[in-house]
């Protein structure tokens, strides 16, 4: 995993009134165990990763209370799972990526949904929207209000977010309805404290097991019972949402002097609503607010006569809410005139239509609303100042570079065995041609930016293969290129892309990335990692799956073995045999790698024990400046320096001191038949003496051959 949590996990045993201090997600998990949950289960993903890692690390104290914890192979089954609350009343909580995550698990939530649960149903959602994330841009609104889910947005503070997911159980159960909470980045990670309460042991759990099953067909998604479940939804669970959330006032109001105007705002853009407040002069430090705000720590369903008790007697109201479209604002609109209220609603006027709502972004919001609205007894003078005083300094930076930064786009790391594999591709360009490339998600999704620009298509966690179905054909006899990772073949892609090709006879190539972890989310286990997120060992090949699956053509090779690797493509693409052929690119992700290798070499180092670390090399003198090598594998620790030499005038390549010796510049020098400029050098750390006695005899014969070679240059300049 990406991060332990080995220590962390003590503050899980915290009794009835101690004080946790730590991070977001540690409360989550805490605050699940104070809920009485009995299980809890999820598929990795940013930013709620570590929830996983958390639960994986505090197996103990899950196994005293009975909780059981799984790591799902996907999000539908972890969604699935919460088919043990339909009947039962038992806890359950699973967590995933949104909205990626939400769409993989869309299937097992309808149902979940019209069904109905006995126990608390929560789905923990990492909200991954905005410039920074790493997935297509949708909110889990649209879910929520699609399927009649209950969505949960916190204010970004650990006794909040606590608070939340208690209430969330508590309200999935008066509702009969699964509740959704959503988190953002900032809020997975953000540092507080809470007073704790005791660990509960679930009603029912593998401690306490359920003594005979239960059967109602009105639970069961068939007609007629999907009839009725759809008009309970709307007669009896969601007046009971309603009431739920407005007897226990999950949603805040905070008063202000200036009432004439007023802040509506998504629970989890608290923060950046009160730090803009602050900059401009209209909050303290302590987070009183001059403006009167409405939190929504539940931003589905809206409770309709707490927002139009908020904006009576207003004359404008901002809504902050993120992404598009404007579920909140076009809701607030309708809510306002059905209650024949005139209250100004301003939203996407003054804010961005779409992207993510940064610090910068809401402090022009709020800058731009109050000017515009003129609160009664503000004098604005100060309020804009404020703002063109935050604002100079981005724009003296803006004058003294005279142009943008240039863009800096994420890439492979350095050593990354994926790397090599499409520096093979390009070479067998060079041969057959350039060719279609179905990618896929994950860390080699990195190929479809420089300089590789390899991949033509995303269209999902293992979809590699499924979506070349179409395509493919459309090229005739020239063979398409699928990509896929080993996470992604065990989420979704041996189904639905690799049994669908060999069921159908199709004619490609697919290459799966085996480094051994789902390496994009932080290097969670998989069936094929040897173990599980438990440490227990499991038996699970993707060379034996293939063949049980009937694939004919698989070849295994070494991801840094660039020629050979340039050779099996080559031969895959043009080879006379149909069928769906499989080449198996092996590497260890190298930031798992060096995680595990470098503290061994420490103690090496340590205990006075020999150490030898490869390292590669540019021969300033062989290297000519035509950086083929750069083009061809793009790691970060291959770049330029002047040329040594007066008379040329092109910089040389160069290695800098991030390189882990990998390999590939010299791999992709040797397969690419490029200069001879590489070299490898082998850094020995406590050598023997007969290694310190062979250094001194290398160092005197080097030195008495280049006196000779001076004295020799220096006759002939004679």
């Amino acid at each position: 995993m990406e991060r332990s949590f080995k220590k962390e996990v003590a503050t899980l045993r915290l009794r009835q009134g101690e004080v946790f201090h730590g991070e977001g997600i540690l409360a989550v998990t805490k605050a699940l165990l104070q809920s009485g949950v009995s299980y809890v289960g999820g598929y990795q993903g940013a930013p709620v990763s570590h929830l996983m890692d958390v639960l994986a690390d505090a197996s103990e104290v899950l196994d005293e209370l009975g909780v059981h914890f799984e790591a799902a192979a996907n999000e539908a089954g972890a969604a699935a799972m919460l088919g043990a609350s339909i009947n039962y009343p038992m806890r359950g909580a699973v967590t995933w990526k949104s909205v990626v995550g939400t769409n993989v698990a869309s299937d097992a939530l309808s149902n979940l949904s019209s069904a109905g649960v006995r126990g608390g149903a929560l789905v923990i959602i990492g909200e991954d929207y905005g410039e920074g994330a790493s997935v297509i841009q949708e909110r889990s609104h649209a879910f929520a209000m699609k399927s009649q889910m209950w969505l949960l947005d916190p204010r970004p503070n650990l006794p909040k977010i606590v608070d939340m997911v208690e209430h969330g159980f508590a309200l999935s159960e008066a509702s009969n309805t699964p509740v959704m909470l959503e988190l953002r980045i900032r809020a997975c990670h953000v540092h507080g404290s809470f007073v704790c309460k005791d660990n509960r042991a679930p009603a029912l759990s593998r401690n306490r097991v359920i003594a005979a099953p239960e059967f109602d067909y009105g639970r069961v998604c068939l007609p007629p019972s999907t009839y009725a479940q759809e008009k309970h939804k709307i007669e009896v669970r969601w007046p009971a949402a309603v009431k739920y959330i407005r007897e226990n006032r999950l949603n805040e109001s905070f008063s202000g002097r200036l009432d004439d105007i007023g802040i509506v705002v998504q629970g989890g853009l608290y923060n950046a609503v009160m730090r803009a407040l602050s900059q401009l002069g209209l909050a303290d430090a302590f987070g009183a607010s001059q403006v009167p705000l409405y939190v929504m720590n539940v931003t589905y369903p809206l409770i309709p006569d707490e927002l139009a008790g908020f904006c009576a007697g207003k004359r404008a109201v901002l809504v902050v809410e993120e992404g598009q479209p404007a579920y909140i604002e076009d809701a607030l609109n309708a809510i306002l005139r059905k209650a024949d209220l005139n209250t100004t609603v301003v939203g996407k006027t003054v804010l961005p239509m779409a992207g993510e709502y940064t610090g910068e972004v809401v402090l022009a919001g709020v800058a731009r609303f109050v000017e515009g609205a003129v609160p009664r007894g503000l004098d604005l003078a100060p309020i804009i100042a404020a703002y063109d005083r935050l604002m100079a300094p981005k724009k003296k930076a803006a004058e003294l570079l005279g142009e943008p930064m240039p863009a800096r786009p994420p890439g492979f790391c350095v050593g990354c065995p994926e790397r090599p594999v499409f520096s093979a591709m390009k070479i067998v360009e060079k041969d057959v041609g350039a060719f279609h490339v179905s990618a896929d998600i994950g860390c080699h999704t990195f190929s479809t930016l420089p300089p590789f620009n390899i991949g033509n298509t995303v269209l999902g966690y293992g979809l590699g293969l499924a979506s070349a179905a179409a395509v493919a054909p459309a090229f005739g006899d020239k063979r398409v290129v699928s990509v896929m990772g080993d996470g992604g073949f065990w989420h979704n892609g041996l189904t639905s892309g690799i049994a669908s090709a060999v069921f159908n006879r199709d004619d490609g190539v697919l290459m799966i990335m085996k480094n051994g972890y789902t390496s994009a989310t932080g290097a969670q286990h998989i069936p094929s990692s040897g173990s599980n997120a438990l440490n227990q060992p499991s038996d699970m090949g993707i060379e034996r799956t293939l063949k049980g699956l009937g694939v004919q053509w698989l070849k295994v090779v070494r991801s840094y073995h660039v020629a050979e690797m340039a050779r099996t493509l080559r031969q895959a693409l043009t080879t006379k045999q149909k069928g769906l052929k499989v080449i198996v690119a092996e590497g260890e992700c190298q930031l798992e790698r060096q995680r595990r290798v470098r503290p061994q070499n420490a103690k090496k180092l340590q205990a006075g024990e020999r150490l030898a670390i490869t390292r590669f090399g540019v021969d300033e003198d062989v290297c000519t400046g035509d950086h083929s090598c750069i083009r061809l594998s793009g790691c970060p620790s291959l770049t330029i320096k002047p040329n040594p030499d007066p008379l040329r005038q092109d910089p040389v390549a160069r290695v800098d001191h991030n390189c882990l010796g990998c390999g590939l510049c010299g791999e992709v020098a040797h397969a690419a038949v490029l200069c001879p400029s590489f070299y490898r050098a082998e850094i020995v750390h406590n050598p023997k003496p007969f290694e310190l006695w062979l250094d001194r005899l290398r160092r005197a014969v080097i030195g008495r051959l280049r006196g000779r070679a001076r004295v020799a240059q220096a006759a002939d300049l004679a």
